[in-house]
């Protein structure tokens, strides 16, 4: 067991600070794109053909690239379509500068490729330290290997991920047999090329985006690491090929408590899948028996973004699949052996019937040990509003603050930022970027700027943050659940890649503990079964915690 860390004084609150009075959310947005240095604008290469993929890109992703402590900052860009060039357009990395600022390194990280990506993975699948980058694209999806001197080499065809054209979309990283290696799955949206595209129109003259219905669907891709630096396609073996899905997210859960890692995956105009893992190197769908398949109405929604966390401190997960307008956002409580859609009567539901949800995801926002829920909201053609009146192009994100009772309001409007204003949302990721120890977001827009906002604390809420690092586990720990008991209540966090909407968050996992100065204890499932507990550990910082090697505070966040 570590020796206790000394507790650190937050930052002082400022004048601010009475607004947490009554209703108040206990926090503040403040839109720090421009400051601090993110100039980026998304590439759908629409120019008037109506080609599917310009309706989805593209996400988003923090990564501390360098292993300096401070999260990186990536961004996912499309590009124009052959034979109607017209700018060079790649991918966006941006080192922290530790100060508010972010420096865009692109070329000199060696990532200033042309491709037409929609999401990205990110983990350190042959466990030198340092997070690898998976890019899943229209056409190859590429694999990026850091090398440890801040720049990444492409080894997709030496990896053995090369030679697959698809339409991929979410992917993440996972380590599905428990050996100490992260393997790759990857979703596939439809079968489409551009020599392929179907025409589609709304009045018989003019071509518009095509719905999902209009072509086929793809399976999903299992990757098995070998352990060199290869990959095997696994997907025909495994339980996971299925021709007829069209996904676009997918999270990672231990559905059954058992240890091993299980996916959900949100399928759009077809049944969500639930990939309960069969410890032997196989995966049984079992979304119908746990109620994840279809809507309460027995319907397969258009699902988009997924999260999974446990937003009632059950100790059990729930799930969030956001839907396409007029279907409400799927919200799962486990209840017994299945799952119960409580959407329509937590708040959720009816909030975002008429919105088009992309990218979600559960984070404590005002540190009160309850996970709140943010919401990427934005349709997929801008003639809409010509369809039906009371939806628009750009819509306004969500952002949904758990009440600790079973029910949520959304206070988009009340947090500041100009964060309500209407987007084209489509991807969202969380991270600590400024080591204040509260979550700020990134949010990315279709063919349109990237916003992030700084998350300011009011309410002098603490947190307590881990840094995981596996060494029989893989090294990124993903997987790993951490429980923490404090006042009385559990709350659990599993390191994760993957969730939202072609995106990722940053692996180290945030607890919420109100104004406590310590908690009374601390349990960590790693991967590889071992399980390790740590008592009385003050908040108000981060720490470190090795696989099998103990706990050791950081300096600060």
């Amino acid at each position: 067991m570590a020796g206790l860390a000394s507790c650190s004084q937050l930052p002082p609150l400022d004048a601010l600070a009475a607004h947490n009075e009554g209703n108040s959310p206990g926090f503040r947005f403040t839109d720090v794109t421009a400051p601090a240095g993110i100039q980026f604008q998304h590439n759908s290469g629409a120019f008037g053909g109506k080609f599917l993929p310009e309706t989805l890109g593209s996400g988003c992703a923090f990564l501390d690239y360098d292993r300096d402590g401070w999260q990186d900052i990536l961004l996912i860009n499309g590009a124009d379509w052959p034979g109607h060039k017209r700018n060079r357009t790649t991918l966006r990395l941006y080192h922290n500068n530790g100060n508010g600022t972010f420096t865009d390194v692109t070329t000199r990280a060696g990532l200033d490729v042309e491709l037409y990506g929609m999401g990205v993975a990110v983990g350190d699948y042959n466990n030198d330290g340092f997070p690898d980058i998976l890019i899943t694209c229209v056409g190859q999806n590429r694999l990026f290997r850091n090398t440890g001197k801040a720049t990444f080499v492409d080894v997709t065809n030496t990896s053995g991920l090369g030679k697959r054209e698809g339409f991929s979309t979410s992917a993440l990283w996972f380590d599905y047999d428990r050996d100490g290696l992260l393997d790759l799955f990857v979703c596939n949206y439809v079968k489409w090329s551009p020599e392929h595209d179907v025409f589609c129109s709304l009045d018989g003259k003019h071509k518009s985006y095509c719905t999902p219905e209009a072509y086929r669907g793809e399976t999903c891709w299992l990757f098995h690491n070998r352990g060199n630096g290869t990959f095997e396609d696994v997907t025909a073996v495994s339980g996971i090929f299925d021709s007829s899905s069209k996904s676009l997210g997918v999270a990672l859960l231990d559905e059954n408590r058992s240890g091993w890692p299980d996916l959900v995956v949100a399928n759009d105009t077809q049944p969500n899948k639930l990939y309960r893992n069969q410890e032997n190197g196989t995966f049984k769908d079992a979304a119908l028996e746990a109620g994840l398949a279809f809507s309460s109405e027995g319907k397969a929604r258009a699902g988009m973004g997924i999260d999974v966390g446990d937003f009632d401190n059950s100790g059990s997960p729930g799930v969030a699949i956001t839907n396409f307008d007029n279907e409400m956002i799927g919200l799962y409580r486990l209840s017994g052996k299945s799952y119960e859609d409580i959407a329509p009567q937590s708040g959720v539901g009816l909030a975002s019937k008429n919105s088009l949800g992309f990218g979600c995801m559960f984070l404590d926002m005002n540190l009160d040990g309850w996970l709140d829920f943010a919401v990427a909201n934005g349709h997929i053609d801008e003639t809409v509003r010509n369809i039906r009146g009371n939806v628009g192009y750009a819509q306004s994100p969500q952002l949904f603050l758990n009440n600790g009772k079973g029910s949520f309001r959304d206070i988009a409007s009340e947090v500041g930022g100009n964060f309500d204003q209407p987007k084209v949302g489509r991807g969202l990721a969380y991270a600590d970027f400024d080591r204040d120890g509260d979550l700020d977001l990134l949010l990315t827009t279709n063919n349109g700027p990237a916003y992030l906002y700084r998350n300011d604390q009011l309410s002098g809420n603490r947190s307590i943050r881990f840094h995981l690092a596996g060494t029989k586990s893989n090294r990124d720990a993903i997987g790993a659940t951490v429980r923490l008991f404090a006042g009385g209540i559990l709350q659990s966090r599993m390191v994760k890649g993957g969730s939202s909407y072609l995106s990722q968050s940053e692996l180290p996992v945030t607890f919420g503990v109100e104004k406590r100065d310590q908690i009374e204890r601390v349990t960590i499932d790693w991967p590889s079964g071992r399980t390790e507990e740590y008592k009385n550990l003050a908040t108000g910082r981060a720490y470190e915690c090795t696989e099998g090697k103990g706990i050791v505070p950081r300096n600060g966040y």
